[in-house]
C-alpha cells in the first residue's frame, strides 16, 4: 500500500490551514489528528463549537451508532455549526460515521434524523451474502473530478469498517466502492465533503485525500 513519513509529507504538502476536529465523545480522534499533522495542517481537537467555527476547515469523524452520535452532536451544537458552514462556504469533511451524520436520516437502531446538509437516507449495506461489517481494503471508483480527489488515481484502495451506507442523490456522489452492492462511499456538495472509508488508516492515498482537503481549506 505504501506509506509516507512525516518529513516527506510536510515537504510535499506544505499547508497553512487550520483544521478543527470535532470531539463529541465517539471516534479515534488521535489517529485523525496525527494524519492531518503529517500533511502539514495546523490541527486542534475541540468539543467547543465556538472554537471550531474559527478554523479554516472542520472535520466530523466518528465510530459507533448513528442515534447516539446525533444526540451528542446536538448537545455540543455541532449540528448548527455544520449547517452554518454549509450555508456560508466553510469546508466540512465527514469521516465514516461522520459522513453518515451529514445526511437526512438513518435507519440504524430505532432510526434518527441527521444533520441534513446532504439529502438522502442512510441504510444497511446490502452485502448479498458477504459478512458484515465490511472490514478491509476496497478500491474506490471516482464518479467525477473533484479537488478532494486530485492526484489520487482512478481506483485507489481505502480502508473501510462499516455496516451502513448513505444513499445520496446521484449529483452528490463523488465515489463508489463495491461490497455485495456498489454503494456511495464519497460525497461532495461544496463546501461539504464526506467519505465512508478511513483516510487516516489508508496509507498514501488517505494522506493524499486529507492533504487535498487541507488545500481546499487554505485561506
Amino acid at each position: 500500500m505504501g506509506t509516507i513519513d512525516a518529513v516527506t509529507a510536510s515537504s510535499i504538502w506544505p499547508m497553512e490551514a487550520s483544521i478543527a476536529i470535532l470531539d463529541y465523545g465517539m471516534g479515534n480522534l488521535r489517529s485523525v489528528e496525527k494524519a492531518f499533522e503529517r500533511v502539514g495542517a495546523l490541527v486542534s481537537v475541540t468539543a467547543e463549537a465556538e472554537r471550531a467555527a474559527e478554523a479554516d476547515g472542520v472535520v466530523l469523524p466518528g465510530v459507533g451508532a448513528f442515534p447516539k452520535a446525533m444526540e451528542l452532536v446536538r448537545e455540543r451544537g455541532f449540528d448548527r455549526l455544520i449547517e452554518e458552514r454549509a450555508g456560508g462556504g466553510g469546508p466540512v469533511l465527514g469521516i465514516c460515521l461522520g459522513l453518515q451524520l451529514l445526511f437526512s436520516e438513518s435507519a440504524e437502531g430505532a432510526g434518527a434524523d441527521g444533520i441534513g446538509v446532504i439529502d438522502g437516507p442512510v441504510d444497511a449495506l446490502e452485502a448479498n451474502g458477504h459478512k458484515l461489517p465490511h472490514i478491509g481494503w476496497s478500491p474506490v471508483r471516482w464518479a467525477r473530478p473533484s479537488p478532494l480527489t486530485a492526484g489520487l488515481g482512478p481506483e485507489p484502495p481505502f480502508y473501510f469498517v462499516h455496516t451502513y451506507a448513505p444513499r445520496p442523490a446521484s449529483g452528490d456522489v463523488l465515489g463508489t466502492a463495491a461490497y455485495g452492492e456498489r454503494f456511495a462511499c464519497a460525497v461532495e456538495r461544496d463546501p461539504v465533503y464526506g467519505v465512508q472509508f478511513h483516510p487516516e488508516k489508508s496509507s498514501s492515498a488517505g494522506l493524499g485525500l486529507l492533504a487535498n482537503f487541507v488545500s481546499i481549506c487554505s485561506p
